[in-house]
């Protein structure tokens, strides 16, 4: 029983590896936290309905080898005997202390918020829940939802007061999961009452060498962390508004974007091709659609702003192609890159699928490239694979994988059928681009 020991008592513990622990979900953010968690002392069960998932990480495989640092501290914690997996949720609440909910909180193609997987661990929580645990939420979920869960854990038969409830919401990337968990920011935390707040303390504090960001309640916390996706999708949907206005005038946005970014109080983002991933598309509509009264009007524009920025990326290639004499209906484009950003193998929202799906509706030959993918990759997307610019009208670049920033355009020049770039992360030069005969077009490039 931890509750009520104070964080220094609660941190010693954690070091001696007296606290158990359960983590709910081992995918691309659960299994880092889990492996960390061991790797500080504690003894971890990670909980997930992947059996194949759970054998892999028991035998110390890592399941998500593309995160760097992974596979050495999972291989570690179950040489170790710190950490194991289970398809047995209520058993392992049963021997845990802690409980962290870490799974997917998902929204539908009408923005509609989707807690089931968090309710439904929640469930399996309350039957193996004690007298003295506490229950903490990690995934980013709209305000008020971990206070929601308590209903549902008091089906065990105890009181909030008999447990704890937290929210600390995870601020991670996929790519750098392991540096974000143990320091690149503080630990924002937020629980049901001081008793909660201290063991939470003593937790963080020995993950996170950036220590903790207290607030005032689980509310604010899960707040803290919507928020922080709203305003990156709202700068980021300013970029692209202006960036569009800069191309009218013949301004090049980026420079004019770094000038006034010399001012301390400008911040402006990158334009491009679209938001993707598994959290600036999605946060926005936490508040959206849990907002009572008719506000967040900026928030909903920013976010048709940025979803229409694959359109637009799309609308260019009609532009360049037509400079060429050349018709989209006619024409071979090969999209450059299918991930949502630069370094990292992830599919979700990418502004690749809304390019090609538009592309495709025009009529246009579409193939991808991408450095971090493979041609069964490009098929989920419905399009071949080519690795060469040989024979293609146009290359549109909408990942900022930091091999294009290497990329030939002395062959690309050779190669290509009609020299047309279309850029829309700033990886091409223009004017390099220029020099060799292409016809560019880049989102607020002059």
């Amino acid at each position: 029983m931890i509750l009520g020991l104070s964080a220094e008592e609660v941190a010693d513990k954690f070091r001696k590896g007296d606290i158990r622990f359960t983590v709910f979900g081992m995918g691309k953010m659960g299994l880092p936290l889990a492996a960390v968690i061991a790797d500080r002392g504690g003894i971890v069960t990670g909980v997930d309905i992947d059996p194949q998932r759970v054998e892999m990480i028991n035998s110390g495989e890592n399941p998500i080898k593309e995160e760097p640092g992974l596979t050495e501290l999972v291989r570690k914690g179950v040489s170790e005997g710190r950490l194991r997996a289970t398809v047995d949720g209520v058993r392992a609440v049963r021997e845990s202390d802690v409980h962290v909910i870490l799974v997917p909180t998902l929204v539908d193609e009408h923005g509609n918020v989707d807690l089931s997987i968090v309710r439904e661990v929640a469930g399996v929580i309350a039957k193996g829940l004690k007298k003295g645990d506490v229950v903490i939420t990690e995934c980013t979920m709209p305000p008020g939802s971990t206070e929601g869960l308590i209903p549902i854990l008091e089906e065990s038969g105890l009181k909030l007061g008999d447990f704890g409830v937290a929210h600390c919401p995870e601020r991670t990337m996929t790519g750098t999961a392991i540096r974000d968990i143990t320091g690149k920011y503080p630990k924002i935390i937020g629980a049901s009452d001081p008793e909660t707040l201290e063991v939470v303390k003593g937790i963080y504090t020995i993950i996170n060498v950036k220590g903790v960001y207290p607030v005032s309640d689980i509310k604010t916390a899960e707040a803290v962390k919507v928020f922080e996706g709203i305003y990156r999708d709202v700068n980021i949907a300013l970029a692209n508004e202006l960036a569009m206005y800069c191309e009218e005038l013949g301004i090049d946005a980026i420079e004019a974007f770094a000038a006034a970014n010399s001012q301390p109080y400008c911040h402006i983002h990158r334009p491009g091709s679209g938001v993707g991933g598994h959290c600036i598309p999605f946060y926005p509509h936490f508040a959206m659609r849990t907002a009572r009264r008719r506000i967040m009007h900026l928030t909903r524009t920013a976010r048709e702003i940025n979803d229409l920025m694959p359109v637009y990326t799309a609308h260019l290639v009609v532009r360049a192609l037509s400079d060429a004499g050349r018709s989209v209906r006619s024409a071979r484009v090969l999209v450059m890159g299918l991930t949502f950003r630069g370094g990292v193998r992830e599919f979700r929202k990418t502004p690749a699928e809304g390019v090609i799906a538009e592309l495709m509706g025009w009529g246009a030959d579409v193939c991808a490239y991408d450095p971090m993918c493979t041609p069964e990759d490009a098929a989920r997307f419905g399009v071949g694979w080519a690795e060469s610019p040989e024979g293609f009208d146009c290359l549109v670049f909408v990942t900022d994988h930091r091999e294009f920033r290497n990329f030939n355009l002395d062959r690309a020049a050779e190669l290509m059928r009609t020299r047309c770039i279309v850029d829309g992360r700033q990886v091409i030069d223009p004017r390099e681009a220029r020099k060799r005969g292409f016809i560019y077009y880049g989102i607020g490039r002059k």
